[in-house]
């Protein structure tokens, strides 16, 4: 069985939130987030890295309202 870690500092996490700020950016700078593509790509290359996850949020920290079934 394959078993997953979770480092303190995630592997390549600045290259990933330079991109994900990037494409969040208005306005939308295309040039310059394909670059910052290449760099998380060589980022994970040079890291070897199979697989992102994210941590699952703890009950303490939870923003999203509890889900319930509706009633009849």
């Amino acid at each position: 069985m394959e078993k997953t870690t979770t480092t303190p500092k995630p592997v390549c996490a600045q290259e990933s939130l330079a991109l994900l700020n990037c494409v969040a950016a208005v306005p939308y700078d295309r040039d310059r987030c394909l670059a910052l593509v290449d760099a998380l790509r060589d980022c994970i290359t040079q890291k070897r890295v199979k697989k992102f996850s994210l941590a699952e949020p703890s009950s303490s920290t939870s923003t999203e309202a509890p889900k319930s079934d509706p009633k009849p």
